[in-house]
């Protein structure tokens, strides 16, 4: 109901409680005196104008009634009175024949009247929460809190202040100085190891943990300890949501892999970054992508002047685009762009119609069995689209271009990471000094990505099992999408040309380990939820490298970046593969690719080459070599 409408019907409610007040008065004074009728009219009219009148002026109107209470009673008997005292005044000049009487039981009978209604509307409205809350009641989920310290004290003030549907029976805490003490009188009731029995003891049903600092050692003794209670185990909302009041069970966190592996935050060097994004205008291709959309997210931070979103899929693309509006509405210009980076016309017309500054080259095929069945459309993209993307923006004047890249580009077994391995060749090749800065920035899996492991098992998990893993062998390298986002803008600001960034990814991962934590985290046991083998399929390597033997150096450029001493065979031999891979046959072109780019051994003293861009190609109409 609008706030219009309910002025409405409080207005009429009170001027009608206005004229059965009259009219009751009129019945109870009528043995005793009698009045003209028109007389009851007129004063009544009156009365209701003035008391209109007086209720706009202190806006009885704008009140919320549910909370009603002395000051708007007073409020109402004020302007009732003054309404009516306004008539006995005016009386004597245009009403002599009123009585007075009836003026005074009328006033009482309206203030009565008027009042009584807003006081009833609060006690039904108090009726009405009392049973919402008893239900809620019946459905509180019984909790127990993990840490008495800053985080945990915030989180119970803050539940303490917003009834939801959490009953919170006590608190855990290693710290011996805080047991048998009370936060918010809650009892702290021993250290972690206590968590089965206080669960069976208090029929716990789910524990939060509240201790944002918590190391990834203790978030999975405490998931082990919770599962081999049989209770649910998620995180207190962030800092922000508690300090919004939003800590309905629904928001809480759960506790992913990511909790679990120990990566320390990225800490970037915002001035330098801000100095390479903040005002300019950058494209970012297969912005719709796990990868390329983060890096759209992180460099919205920076104030741009203008973001491109490039890529192929339509759905995609609208997503990315209608959230950073939610954004940064009017903050800086979005202008999504659906193109294809094999179609070399259209990347050169896009370029030469934005201008970008910054080009962050995220788009790909990633998915190395895919790959393996169709290495035709690995070249056509990952090969003829990068180097359509780079020739566009050398020719264009980009500032700084930068590609992703993977560890299977590392002595790639396989087509994916093969038609990878020479991109970097065409990227770092084109480099020249004075001119756009080409970089290329390797790194392994990211958590949570399309295709990725993560997000298999958990729909595995949904249907009942089994996890399936190729190879119980088998190790990959991960870091977080944001994480490795943002250390790819890092290295892009780095960047002076030519180099192969590699970053740092921690210590390898074993898949079945992770398999194992996915089980745990969604509250299953290895007997219920199954690991199997399946073998490995076509292209995949049991372990990953984020560099080959004579690539390593101790250079780290900036924390979690090195530049790897990736050894580049001359760019006229590059473009030269490039061009026979047109008329190459399909059954044999994973043979040229995996042994082109396989060979590091380069003897040969690397000879510049720096094409020299007719006039088709600064139109885009040339073919993709």
């Amino acid at each position: 109901m609008s706030r219009n409408l309910k002025k409405l019907i409080l207005i009429s409610y009170d001027s009608l409680a206005i004229c059965l007040s009259a009219v009751l008065a009129s019945i109870f004074l009528n043995p005793y005196i009698a009045l003209p009728q028109e007389l009851y009219v007129a004063t009544v009219a009156v009365s209701i104008f003035f008391y209109l009148l007086f209720a706009v002026y202190f806006k009885l109107f704008t009140h919320i009634n549910r909370y009603m209470g002395i000051r708007e009673a007073v409020f109402i008997g004020v302007c009732v009175n003054l309404a009516f005292l306004l008539v006995a005044v005016s009386s004597f000049f245009w009403f002599p024949l009123i009585s007075f009487r009836f003026i005074i039981l009328t006033t009482i009978f309206s203030t009565v009247s008027i009042e009584s209604s807003r006081i009833l509307w609060r006690f039904y409205h108090e009726h009405q929460c009392k049973k919402q809350k008893a239900k809620i009641m019946k459905k509180q989920i019984r909790t127990l809190i993990v840490g008495a310290g800053d985080g945990g004290n915030l989180f119970i003030r803050s539940l303490k202040q917003n009834f939801n549907e959490v009953k919170i029976v006590g608190i855990v805490d290693d710290d011996p100085f805080k047991h048998k003490t009370r936060l918010y009188d809650f009892p702290v009731l021993g250290p972690l190891e206590k968590i089965p029995e206080l669960v069976k003891n208090f029929e716990i049903q789910q524990i939060t943990i509240a201790i944002p600092s918590l190391n990834p050692k203790k978030y999975k003794q405490i998931v082990d300890i919770c599962n081999q209670a049989g209770v649910k185990v998620n995180l207190m909302p962030s800092i922000e949501d508690v300090l919004q009041g939003k800590l309905s069970v629904s928001q809480f966190r759960e506790i992913n892999v990511v909790n679990l592996l120990g990566r320390d935050e990225v800490k970037l060097n915002m001035q330098q970054i801000s100095a390479e994004l903040t005002g300019k205008t950058i494209l970012v291709s297969g912005a719709g992508g796990s990868i390329g959309s983060e890096i759209c997210r992180q460099i919205a931070k920076f104030s741009p002047e203008r973001l491109i979103l490039l890529g192929h899929g339509e759905n995609s693309i609208y997503q990315i685009d209608r959230e950073l509006r939610g954004s940064y509405k009017g903050q800086f210009d979005i202008i999504p762009v659906i193109a294809e980076v094999q179609d070399r016309k259209r990347i050169f017309e896009v370029m030469q119609q934005y201008h970008p500054e910054r080009v962050y080259h995220a788009a790909a095929h990633k998915h190395v069995p895919m790959m393996e069945y169709n290495p035709q459309e690995a070249v056509k993209n990952n090969i003829y689209g990068t180097k359509n993307m780079a020739e566009a923006a050398k020719v264009t004047g980009v500032t700084s271009f930068v590609m992703i890249s993977t560890d299977k580009a590392v002595n790639p077994p396989n087509v994916m990471g093969a038609t990878k391995r020479i991109a970097e060749m065409i990227v770092t090749g084109l480099n020249e000094p004075g001119k756009t800065k080409f970089a290329a920035v390797r790194f392994g899996n990211v958590l949570g990505s399309r295709g990725s492991v993560v997000p298999l098992f958990k729909e595995q998990i949904q249907q009942g099992g089994p996890i399936t893993i190729t190879d119980f062998r088998m190790t990959r390298y991960f870091m977080t999408i944001p994480e490795a986002s943002r250390l790819v803008i890092q290295a892009g600001a780095l960047a002076s040309g030519g180099e192969v960034f590699i970053l740092d990814m921690g210590k390898p991962v074993k898949i079945l380990d992770l398999a194992k934590n996915v089980v745990k985290l969604s509250g299953y046991t290895e007997e219920e939820i199954p690991i199997i083998e399946t073998g490995i399929r076509p292209g995949e390597k049991l372990y990953e490298e984020l560099l080959v033997a004579n690539e390593r150096t101790g250079q780290m450029v900036y924390d979690k970046i090195f530049v790897g001493k990736v050894k580049n065979m001359a760019l006229s031999k590059v473009m030269e593969f490039v061009d026979e891979l047109e008329t190459c046959k399909t059954s044999e072109l994973k043979e040229q690719l995996l042994e082109f780019a396989n060979d590091h051994a380069e003897k040969k003293p690397e000879v510049k080459f720096v094409p020299n861009y007719p006039e088709e190609l600064l139109k885009g109409e040339l073919s993709h070599v």
